[in-house]
């Protein structure tokens, strides 16, 4: 855990200064394609990348990645809690908490996670090691679902990867909390699997999975318009590139993990 708080400060002293370029430089046999230089990524100003890391106009942020409004409120009906509570149910702060990345499918990541009926989850991002710390813990709990013994209660706000105070905060408040960055399986939470293909209808007119309940008659629920939007296609030599860019910052990655991802 230790390692992992390490690679991430160092993902916040270093981001500014290691974003690479995208741009593309126009193919000729004067001018092939060359490697990353150090002016290229001094093309990217740093203040542009810190907007694009806490752009708080991201709808996601603020808790309507779901089409519906009322789609969290429901979800949580079908499964009891938001219906007729009952006195073995209480608000507790979280035990596990998705911190990253940012546009790395953290979104689809909770939704999964709260089709499992051990787990209950807030559905807007709560921001608060970050931007609402001086609030205190008991308006952080408020914030989060009622839930049983047994199950476990989560958030998640990826901009924590990159805040330098947030390791420290949580450590406070718990040094037990289980912190998830999109890099690797979550069901090491200790689930039983749960989560089959009875869970998903495939939405046509999306051109991916949506989510459901298979015990209720509830309709699917679809991520937003920003979800699952189509990738660009990138010409192969600018992925190697990139490739060969972060080619030594995934070894230092590997060897504080203990885990080699196989990203090379």
């Amino acid at each position: 855990m230790l390692s992992l708080w390490v690679y991430m400060l160092y993902c916040c002293v270093g981001y500014s200064s290691t974003t690479p370029s995208f741009m593309m430089e126009e193919r000729s046999s004067r001018n092939p394609l060359r490697p990353l230089q150090k002016q290229d990524l001094e093309m990217f100003p740093k203040s542009q990348s810190r907007d694009l890391l806490n752009n708080e106009s991201d709808a996601d942020s603020k808790g309507d990645g779901w089409e519906e409004n009322k789609g969290d409120v429901a979800y949580d009906q079908d499964s009891g809690v938001a219906g007729a509570p009952n006195g073995s149910e209480t608000k507790k702060l979280p035990q596990a908490i998705i911190i990253g990345v940012k546009k790395g499918g953290t979104r689809a990541l909770l939704e999964f996670l709260r089709l499992h009926p051990d787990i209950r989850a807030v559905g807007a991002e709560p921001h608060f090691f970050d931007r609402n710390y001086e609030k205190g813990l008991e308006w952080y709990r408020e914030l989060m679902p009622k839930t049983e013994e047994g199950q476990l209660t989560m958030e998640k706000t990826p901009s924590y990867f990159v805040t330098k105070e947030v390791p420290g905060r949580i450590h406070a408040m718990s040094k037990d909390t289980k912190l998830i960055v999109v890099v690797r399986d979550p069901h090491f939470l200790g689930l039983r699997r749960e989560v089959t293909h009875k869970h998903f209808h495939f939405n046509p007119a999306k051109g991916f999975p949506c989510l459901k309940r298979p015990e209720s008659n509830s309709k699917p629920h679809c991520l937003g318009k920003t979800k699952g939007r189509t990738h660009p296609n990138i010409h192969p030599d600018v992925i190697q590139r990139l490739r060969e860019f972060y080619k030594p910052f995934n070894k230092k990655f590997y060897h504080m993990t203990g885990h080699d991802f196989g990203w090379d």
